[in-house]
């Protein structure tokens, strides 16, 4: 994503068909074309008069809300939101085939979840207990230490940095899946990108302090 405004809409990083048979490429690309894009257009619409605010990156932004003017704070909240939660999530999925996690991340998987299989049944209750719309996500923080959190609406996770975050709005599945939350659920876990996750976090792991 570009650091300040104007912000723009990313390139979906595979072809609308790569995820199929799990995501099919007609959720994809209204996923991606029309959701994600119309998020990237109200918030750049909603700070095109305030330059003020020109300058602030989309992680300003997320959480920062509450200092904005009051005629555009919610608006913010939410679009800045949708704009860091589904960048996250086009980035973090791959094409098959299946991956899993690598060091230094698969210790830390199994010292807090016991394992992956561990891990797929706390992420995936999470994200089947959100009501109604919103995010579960695997976060960090700073020290590598990991937590599952699930926010509603747009909200994020920070300032915990999210590892994964699995959709589960509506427009996310419910052409392929209907009401059928717990099989999306399994399909997304599917197609995690587990290398570029792995990477992630061992760049966390790699930015900490010195312990003195």
């Amino acid at each position: 994503m570009e650091s300040h405004y104007p912000f723009a809409l990313p390139p979906l990083p595979y072809p609308y068909d790569a995820l199929e048979p799990d995501i099919d490429a007609k959720t994809l690309c209204f996923h991606h074309d029309k959701h994600f894009a119309a998020y990237v257009d109200n918030l750049n619409k909603l700070l095109e008069p305030y330059p003020s605010y020109h300058s602030w990156s989309l992680e300003q932004l997320c959480q920062n809300w509450r200092d904005l003017p009051d005629e555009i704070r919610q608006g913010v909240r939410n679009n800045a939101g949708g704009v860091f939660n589904h960048d996250l999530y086009f980035r973090t999925l791959r094409t098959l085939p299946p991956s899993a996690p690598q060091p230094p991340l698969d210790g830390a998987v199994r010292r807090v979840f016991g394992g992956t299989d561990g891990l797929k049944t706390a992420l995936k209750s999470a994200a089947l207990s959100v009501f109604g719309s919103g995010w579960a996500c695997l976060c960090t923080d700073k020290d590598g230490n990991l937590s599952i959190q699930k926010v509603a609406n747009q909200d994020t996770v920070l300032p915990l940095t999210p590892l994964l975050c699995c959709d589960v709005w509506e427009h996310a599945y419910y052409l392929q899946y209907q009401n059928r939350r717990g099989d999306y659920f399994d399909a997304w876990w599917r197609l995690i990108d587990w290398p570029q996750v792995s990477e992630h976090y061992a760049r966390i792991l790699q930015s900490r302090p010195p312990i003195p």
